[in-house]
């Protein structure tokens, strides 16, 4: 037996009402529908069914939970959604060799989300061929493609990144990256330029991933001065658009990346979070300043 305090009455439908866990657990999942928790017969039942008043004056069953309807675009920060065209600020990760597919790209650009392809161990003719198929599904609507850290195939990472700005692909999600690295800088400065008001555009964008503040700082610092030279010698930027880099983070946002159980540091999501975004506070103040 279990016993509640109540919070009101609820009235309606009884035959309506769930009592196994599985069932409530399918209620909760309907987010457009309000939940209301009862005590019947001294056990808990759920339905989306029915009105609650507050106080214990009305008629009906006790009340002792009430879960309200939440809209999906009202998940998340709605920042998210403005930078990147979104309707929802959900994202689906880069699994690797293609597992996230062109088809899961596709259905998370149709539905208002952001999809992010797994090109890490895909070859590049494999990259181009899913690019190909993504733009020409999803038009103008938001995508994006992984860009991993390569050391032991420089060249790799080379071509995969020069393939990015050959096709237009202006969102990658970076990852397996422990420092800074010339391609994923010549990616995120390609382009640079201010607009009319003077203000500082970067048209490609970088979504990275880090689980240890280590590497974190790296993504929300500007790119480092010596490979901008670098990139300045090689032709790929000008002085000035060099001079405009050192104005911005090397990314756009950035996925604090806890224990999936797969190849990760094993970080807690509830100790990791709070600190990633204190450094994002911390170094946002420095630059900023």
């Amino acid at each position: 037996m279990t016993t509640c305090n109540s919070m009101g009455k609820w009235i309606g439908p009884e035959p309506e009402l769930v009592t196994e866990p599985k069932a409530m657990a399918d209620l909760l999942g309907q987010l457009d529908q309000p939940v209301y928790l009862l005590s019947q017969d001294g056990k808990l039942a759920a339905t989306t069914q029915g009105s609650a008043t507050l106080g214990n004056d009305a008629d009906g069953l006790p009340l002792v939970g009430f879960v309200p309807a939440t809209a999906m675009s009202q998940i998340g920060d709605a920042s998210f959604c403005e930078d990147h065209q979104l309707k929802f600020a959900y994202m689906t990760g880069a699994m690797a060799n293609g597992i996230a597919s062109e088809a899961m790209v596709i259905a998370a650009a149709n539905a208002g989300m952001m999809g992010s392809y797994g090109a890490a161990g895909q070859s590049l003719q494999a990259v181009e061929a899913a690019i190909d198929t993504i733009q020409n599904a999803v038009g103008d609507k938001p995508y994006c493609f992984n860009l991993i850290h390569s050391p032991n195939e420089p060249q790799h990472e080379i071509n995969i990144v020069e393939l990015y700005i050959k096709r237009g692909v202006t969102c990658v999600e970076a990852s397996a990256y422990l420092g800074m690295a010339l391609p994923a800088v010549r990616y995120r400065t390609h382009g640079i330029h201010t607009d009319s008001d003077g203000k500082i555009v970067t048209p490609n964008r970088i979504i990275a991933k880090a689980s240890r503040t280590e590497v974190a700082t790296h993504w929300f610092s500007p790119p480092p001065q010596k490979m901008l030279d670098e990139l300045v010698s090689q032709g790929h930027l000008t002085i000035e658009q060099a001079q405009l880099a050192r104005q911005i983070p090397m990314t756009q946002d950035l996925t604090a990346e806890a224990d999936s159980g797969g190849h990760t540091d094993n970080r807690p999501a509830i100790a990791l979070w709070p600190t990633i975004i204190d450094l994002k506070n911390q170094l946002q103040a420095k630059y900023d300043s």
